[in-house]
């Protein structure tokens, strides 16, 4: 089998723009689509967007989770990182650490090399702690709970604002009900 290079390039550009576009869309619809990530941008002047791939229920595909945060997590392989201005188009890079297993696939000169990949593992490897110390403008580890615990409460209200306009519904239906019988 013959292979047109420009055309094999052309594909793994195209894949590699796919590839981005797909993780930078997950992070924008748990930004911007997320309940809990609305309701911490409404309280706070950052969050963090915390994704990482894990298995599906078929035992081969994958499927990304997205969790809003207020703190910075401990890094892990197989995870990204993200840091957004609330209510704001601006997504920064924090990590992006694949499964250990597959790190060599991005050393520069392979096909598949990626910088922040690259960067990400080296500073997982030789500067952990210091990836995991809070930005110098986050709040403190105690702030963060606060909003958090006042976001779950206010969710909390809501729900039970919720089911008591439901009660209230069947009540009167089933008034109603009475009624014409």
């Amino acid at each position: 089998m013959k292979i047109n290079r420009l055309e094999t390039h052309d594909r793994l550009l195209h894949f590699k723009k796919d590839q981005a576009l797909n993780i930078f869309q997950g992070a924008e619809d748990c930004l911007k689509k997320n309940p809990l990530s609305l309701s911490l941008q409404e309280k706070s002047p950052y969050i963090y967007i915390f994704a990482h791939p894990r298995t599906d229920d078929d035992g081969t595909s994958k499927k990304m989770f997205w969790q809003p945060r207020l703190s910075k997590p401990e890094p892990q392989t197989n995870s990204y990182l993200f840091r957004a201005m609330s209510k704001m188009d601006i997504i920064e890079i924090v990590w992006m650490i694949p499964p250990q297993e597959m790190w060599s696939q991005y050393k520069k000169g392979n096909v598949t090399e990626h910088k922040e990949v690259v960067w990400s593992i080296n500073q997982f490897i030789h500067n952990r702690h210091q990836m995991s110390q809070p930005e110098p403008d986050d709040w403190p580890e105690e702030q963060g709970r606060l909003i958090l615990k006042k976001v779950i409460d206010e969710h909390i209200e809501e729900l039970r604002r919720k089911q008591k306009a439901i009660i209230e519904a069947i009540q009167m239906e089933k008034s109603d009900f009475t009624q014409h019988s």
